[in-house]
This record gives structure tokens, C-alpha cells and sequence, in this order.
């Protein structure tokens, strides 16, 4: 266990603004929560600390997703007998954003989503939700076949002139690559589906096309990019941070990706 001073409130702020984010910005928050080490008060204060940082004009923006709202067909980690599909079809009650819970992106993200005040994008696979002065305009209006594109939250946080902090996560977490991705020239695209909550409170399965998403290079463009000196390196409690402009982030992206992938 690491023996150094715990965590506070305090100290996080600290260093997140020694870090560079600054009252007032947009901040997509990709984290590992024990990354950090002892935090006295847990999520509940790491929280607080964000909310710090940002003061009152900010926008704290987490991905709260549920791939388990998709198409069993697919599933490999584990898969599932073809017989069970049409039942989970059928059954999966449909994508609540104010009661369904997001699933693997981290403890800090489901304390984001459930804060009074927070609002969530309405994706039945990739919402994301927000606190702060810009959470409606980041959340609202989130495309069922634009998952990650333009009319999504990563669009909104582009034209937000949001960053991007990693905590204790690497460039594979960076959702904002994958706005890189929906800007390609001609993006493989497939149907998905997901079980969506209708107005009635009754659910039903639907179909839809979109982009392919794919983080197999994901860390390699981010090493490229932070090659290019932009992205600021430092500790946030015991964890280390990466935070950057998305825009730069997103421009560099979609360029590397038309270079570098094939096929």
C-alpha cells in the first residue's frame, strides 16, 4: 500500500489544475479510479475535486456506456448460445438514461451519472453524461446512427473546444478517437442494435447502421501524437494524467488514420 499522505479534495484540485485544466473548460474524463491510491471521501471526492477545478462555468463530461445493450450475435468475451439471442432481444428491458447503469467505465463515471444535476446522452450503447454549464448542449440531441460522430457528445465537446484528461488510463480509453474514425473518408460501417425504451415505458429491439469502431491502433496514434509535445504529462494523486485539446487531438487522429490505416 502506498505509505505517502492520503488523498483530499484539496490535493486533487491541485493537481489537476497544476495539470492545466482551468475554470471554466469542457473535460472529457476517462479514469481508473485506483490508479489514484487513497482518496479520503473515494469518488465521492475525486468528484468534488473535478467540480473544483472546472468552478461553476465548467462542464465535466464521462462516457457511460452499455455495451451489453447490443446484439448478442456479436458478443465473444464471453459469447452466447445462439438459442438464448432472440430472448435477449426480446427481454433486454430498453436503454433508461436515468436508470440504466453504465457498465467497465469506472467508478469515478457512475458517481458522475448518478450527481444531482447530471444529465446523460440518450444512446442505448455509447451515452455519456455531463455536469456543469454546457451538460445539455454536450448530451442533447445524441444520433442513434452517429454514435461517436459529429451529432454525439464528442462532436459537441470538438465544438466546445473541450479537452481530454486521461487519468490512470491509456490512449485505448480515448473515445475521442473514434470521432477520428467517423471522419474518415469511407468508414467500414455495419448494423447493430440495441434494445431502446419507448415513450410508453415498453421497450423494443431496433436496428440501425453506423461506423465499425476499432482501438487495435489506438495506443500507437496516441504515442504519435504525444510525440508531437501535445499532450501535458503529470501526476494527479498517485496516478499519472495525460490532458490535451480534443480538437488537436481529434485533427492529429484523423489525419494518422488516413495515412496509416489500410484496407
Amino acid at each position: 500500500m502506498d505509505q505517502a499522505a492520503p488523498h483530499t479534495v484539496t490535493s486533487i484540485a491541485y493537481d489537476l489544475r497544476a495539470l492545466g485544466v482551468t475554470s471554466g473548460d469542457v473535460l472529457l474524463l476517462h479514469s481508473s479510479y485506483r490508479s489514484l491510491g487513497f482518496v479520503a471521501g473515494g469518488t465521492h471526492a475525486v468528484v468534488l475535486a473535478l467540480l473544483e477545478a472546472l468552478g461553476p462555468e465548467g462542464t465535466l463530461v464521462v462516457p457511460t456506456q452499455t455495451r451489453e445493450n447490443t446484439d448478442p450475435a456479436g458478443w465473444r468475451h464471453p459469447p452466447v448460445p445462439e438459442a438464448w439471442w432472440p430472448v435477449i432481444r426480446e427481454q433486454t428491458p430498453g436503454f433508461d438514461p436515468a436508470r440504466t447503469p453504465s457498465r467497465w467505465m469506472g467508478a469515478v463515471a457512475e458517481t458522475v451519472r448518478t450527481w444531482p444535476g447530471a444529465r446523460r446522452s440518450d444512446h442505448p450503447q455509447v451515452s455519456f453524461a455531463a455536469l456543469g454549464a454546457h451538460a445539455a448542449d454536450v448530451v442533447d440531441g445524441h444520433r442513434l446512427d452517429d454514435a461517436l460522430g459529429e451529432h454525439s457528445p464528442l462532436g459537441a465537446v470538438y465544438r466546445l473546444d473541450g479537452k481530454v484528461l486521461l487519468l490512470g488510463c491509456e490512449h485505448s480509453s480515448n473515445t475521442s478517437l473514434h470521432l477520428a474514425e467517423w471522419r474518415q473518408a469511407s468508414p467500414p460501417r455495419a448494423v447493430t442494435g440495441s434494445a431502446v425504451r419507448l415513450p410508453d415505458g415498453t421497450s423494443r429491439w431496433t436496428a440501425w447502421t453506423d461506423v465499425v469502431t476499432d482501438e487495435d491502433d489506438f495506443d500507437r496514434l496516441g504515442a504519435d501524437f504525444e510525440a508531437t509535445g501535445g499532450a501535458a504529462v503529470g501526476r494527479i494523486g498517485s496516478a499519472t494524467a495525460r490532458l490535451m485539446s480534443q480538437r488537436a487531438l481529434v485533427d492529429f487522429a484523423t489525419a494518422w488514420m488516413a495515412a496509416n490505416r489500410t484496407g
